[in-house]
């Protein structure tokens, strides 16, 4: 946990208009789609509806359409962002996050049109700066997806 206001002022869950004010992401790279039990500094659950419309299935595959890997783990990277824009105040502020690190990446499961993405994430070290997390992302209770990796939160707007 942060030394920022108490856990209680902040909201558990994000609809899309907070995620719009948490991350700088839109359409079409906005990839989730609401934020769920989140427990400021320790974790969260993003939810990502998978639809045919999104544009990367146009070319992945067009017979087969597969949601890329390295899309299913900047979903999991905006919901912690979305997170830990909660959990330092940051809300409105315009934050920018950059990856840092990504380890330990396993797919085991195809995502498709129709699925519904569930990522955990969980902080492994956070802080004011930089920040390290383990997320698992699921279908129907399989795992999709599991990586662990760290970001930086940039607040200077002429990043």
């Amino acid at each position: 946990m942060t030394d920022a206001t108490p856990a209680t002022d902040r909201p558990t869950s994000a609809d899309i208009h907070l995620i719009q004010r948490c991350i700088p992401h839109r359409y079409p790279f906005l990839l989730v789609d609401k934020v769920v039990d989140i427990v400021a500094g320790e974790s969260a659950v993003g939810i990502k509806n998978v639809t045919f419309n999104e544009p990367h299935f146009q070319g992945h595959f067009p017979t087969a359409p597969i949601m890329p890997g390295v899309t299913i783990i900047e979903a999991m990277a905006q919901t912690s962002a979305v997170m830990v824009a909660i959990t330092l105040d940051l809300v409105d502020k315009e934050p920018l996050v950059y990856f840092m690190g990504i380890d330990k990446v396993k797919f085991r499961r195809k995502v498709v049109p129709g699925d519904v993405l569930r990522m955990d994430i969980k902080t492994l070290r956070g802080g004011s700066k930089i920040w390290k997390f383990e997320g698992v992302a699921t279908v129907d209770g399989e795992v999709a997806c599991s990586a662990e990796f760290s970001a930086m939160i940039d607040l200077s707007k002429n990043a």
